[in-house]
């Protein structure tokens, strides 16, 4: 069997006596679609903070493509084909949506934004962004404000950001948040088709939306995860009941 593409060993967070993360072990093979699933305050978007490079572990090995990466910033991580998007949208409001994905395909190229000219002077740089908008359902709003962009289409360009480093692992942190229905099954069919392109952990709280994509879940609950594997098996499992979905056993 191959080496997973993401080994998670014993990562502890504590925040003061909240301890967010403790000792966490989580395995994601390559081309992997994994949902993060637990009660608000488990400890998700702490998880996926570390991963990102963002918080830094007080213990525990986050290992990625083989390499040991606990150490590493968030650029280098992201360098390495690490890519995240997060639950608030963040974009560049009064740029293009064009722009916004153009100034990510300039920053992984490693351009300096110190003397950077207009991304959009730049071929090299606005063809690898319209693909990426292309990607995501956007081509026809790519000259439109992120600002003027629907909520569902400001997510749709998180996500064409987050692909124009080309990565290989893709953190995704409630992606459909703040969506109506149909926008949400549009963001469900444009992760759908990035399967087996681009691995995924996704944390969501749409349980729809998670036994839509996932090929495994893990649940997280205290900072522990509590169990990990196939939906069915976890649609079932009493303990997950019990912790996650709040239901008696019979």
């Amino acid at each position: 069997m191959s080496a997973p593409l993401l080994r998670i060993a014993g990562l502890r967070k504590a925040f003061g006596a909240v301890v967010a993360s403790d000792g966490i072990d989580l395995d994601l093979a390559e081309g992997e679609v994994h949902a993060l699933i637990g009660p608000n305050g488990a400890g998700k978007t702490t998880l996926i903070g570390q991963l990102a490079g963002e918080i830094r572990p007080d213990s525990g090995r986050i290992v990625f493509r083989g390499r040991d990466i606990t150490a590493l910033p968030a650029h280098t991580r992201a360098a390495r084909g690490l890519a995240r998007s997060f639950q608030i949208t963040s974009l560049l409001p009064g740029m293009s949506a064009l722009d916004n994905v153009a100034l990510a395909v300039q920053a992984h190229a490693g351009h300096s934004f110190r003397f950077w000219r207009p991304a959009s002077d730049e071929a090299a740089i606005r063809e690898p962004a319209r693909e990426a908008l292309a990607r995501v359902g956007l081509a026809h709003r790519m000259d439109m404000s992120a600002a003027a962009l629907a909520h569902g289409e400001q997510r749709q360009l998180e996500i064409a950001i987050a692909l124009a480093s080309q990565p290989r692992l893709l953190l995704l942190d409630e992606p459909t948040a703040g969506m109506g229905a149909e926008d949400g099954a549009r963001m469900v069919a444009l992760l759908e088709s990035l399967r087996g392109a681009v691995t995924m952990l996704l944390v969501e709280h749409d349980m729809d939306t998670v036994f839509a994509l996932a090929e495994r879940i893990s649940v997280l609950v205290n900072g522990k995860i509590i169990a990990s594997g196939a939906p069915a098996a976890i649609r079932g499992d009493p303990n997950v009941r019990r912790a996650y979905l709040g239901e008696e056993d019979a």
